[in-house]
C-alpha cells in the first residue's frame, strides 16, 4: 500500500478570517502569499522545551545557509503558555510565526501534524507544490544538516537507502569517528583513537548523569565492567552522554572508569536515531566484528551480571534457557507446596 501523499493550499492553511499575514521577531507583518512557490517548515516548538532548545540552534544553522537562495522559509508555530515567552522565545529566531494570539490557527495546525501525539519539537516539512515531505524534520536536520536541502522525497530516500547501506557496512569507525574527530576520550581527558577498539566487544552507553534510571543502573554496570577488565576481557564501553549541562558531565565523568565522547559531539544526536534509541539507559552491543551484536544489553547485566559476556545471541539464548528453568522449578516448588496434609490425608490448599 503506497503512502498517502497530503498537499495543502498555504493561504488557508495558516491564514484564519481575521488574518493573512504572519509576523517577524519584531512584530512586522509578512503576507502569507509571499510564501508562493518556496519550500516551508512549520516548526513546532517552545520555549519551556529542553529538546527544542538545543534543536532550536542547529535549525537556525541549516535556516541561515538556505534562506538566501530565497526558495526557503520557515513558520514557527509556539507551544508555549504565555506570549511574554512567546515573544523571548521568538526574538531569537530569524524566520517567520503564527501570531500567539491566534490560538485557534496553532491549535488547528497542532491536530493536522499530530504535535499531541510525537511531542515537540517537531518539524513538518513541505515542498513548492504544498505537499507534506516529511513531519520528521526534526531527525532530518539533525542527522544531515544542510545537505537535507533542498528537502525532496528523493532526497529523503536517498538518505534512507545510505543508512541502509551503512548499517550493512557497519564498522567502529562509521559509527564513532566524524569529520573532526577520530577518538574517544578518558575522564581524564585522554585520548584514545577508535582504531584502538577495533576487534573488542564495544558497549555504547546511552545515558545521562542526572536520569534517575541511569544513575541506579550505571553502578551495576561499572562492577560489570571492572569485573571483566580484571579477567582479562577484550571489553571496552563508550558513553555516548545526552547530559544537557556540562558541569553534570563532568562530574558525573569523574566516578565511571570507561571512554566517552565529547560532551555534545556532533555524532550523538545521529547515534541516537541511528540506533533508534527509545529508552534510558541503553547499552547497544558492537562485537568484534564491528556488527551490532545486541540493541540493548541493560537488562541481561542487571539479571545476569558478567554471565552475559559475551552478549551474543547464542549466550542469550542460554540464559533464557536457564530462567525458564529456575521459573519451572519454582512453579513446581509452589505447586508442592499448594498441597496440606493433616496426619491422614493430604489435599490441596
Amino acid at each position: 500500500m503506497e503512502d498517502v501523499v497530503v498537499t495543502y493550499d498555504i493561504h488557508s492553511l495558516l491564514a484564519s478570517p481575521q488574518r493573512d499575514f504572519l509576523i517577524r521577531n519584531n512584530a512586522d507583518p509578512v503576507k502569507i502569499d509571499s510564501l508562493n512557490g518556496k519550500r516551508v517548515g512549520l516548526y513546532f516548538s517552545a520555549s519551556w522545551c529542553g529538546p527544542c532548545q538545543i534543536f532550536t540552534p542547529k535549525l537556525e544553522e541549516v535556516y541561515n545557509e538556505v534562506a538566501p537562495k530565497g526558495d526557503f522559509e520557515i513558520v514557527f508555530v509556539s507551544s508555549d503558555w504565555d506570549e511574554g515567552s512567546f515573544r523571548i522565545y521568538f526574538s531569537k529566531m530569524p524566520w517567520l510565526a503564527i501570531p500567539f494570539s491566534d490560538s485557534e490557527t496553532r491549535g488547528r495546525l497542532d491536530e493536522l501534524f499530530h504535535v499531541k501525539e510525537n511531542g515537540i519539537p517537531r518539524l513538518a516539512l513541505l515542498d513548492e507544490t504544498r505537499k507534506v515531505v516529511t513531519e520528521n524534520g526534526v531527525d532530518l536536520i539533525y542527522e544531515h544538516g544542510v545537505e537535507a536541502y533542498p528537502f525532496t522525497l528523493a532526497r529523503i530516500q536517498e538518505f534512507k537507502h545510505r543508512e541502509e547501506e551503512a548499517k550493512r557496512n557497519q564498522t567502529l569507525r562509521s559509527i564513532l569517528v566524524s569529520p573532526s574527530r577520530d577518538f574517544v576520550i578518558s575522564s581524564n581527558g585522554n585520548k584514545t583513537l577508535v582504531s584502538e577498539l577495533e576487534g573488542k566487544t564495544v558497549g555504547l552507553y546511552f545515558s545521562m548523569f542526572s536520569y534517575r534510571s541511569s544513575i541506579e543502573f550505571t553502578p551495576r554496570l561499572v562492577e560489570v565492567y571492572e569485573k571483566l577488565k580484571a579477567k582479562g576481557e577484550d571489553f571496552e564501553v563508550v558513553l555516548i552522554p545526552l547530559d544537557y549541562n556540562e558541569e553534570s558531565f563532568k562530574e558525573g565523568l569523574k566516578s565511571v572508569p570507561w571512554l566517552t565522547l565529547p560532551f555534545k559531539d556532533e555524532s550523538i544526536s545521529k547515534l541516537f536515531r541511528y540506533f533508534d534509541i527509545s529508552a534510558l539507559p541503553t547499552l547497544v552491543i558492537v562485537g568484534p566484528d564491528e556488527k551490532t551484536l545486541q540493541p540493548n544489553a541493560a537488562d541481561a547485566i542487571l539479571n545476569h551480571g558478567i554471565a552475559a559476556f559475551p552478549f551474543t545471541p547464542e549466550k542469550f539464548a542460554q540464559l533464557e534457557e536457564i530462567r525458564k528453568a529456575k521459573d519451572d522449578s519454582k512453579k513446581e516448588e509452589k505447586s508442592k507446596d499448594a498441597w496440606v496434609c493433616d496426619g491422614q490425608v493430604c489435599t490441596k490448599a
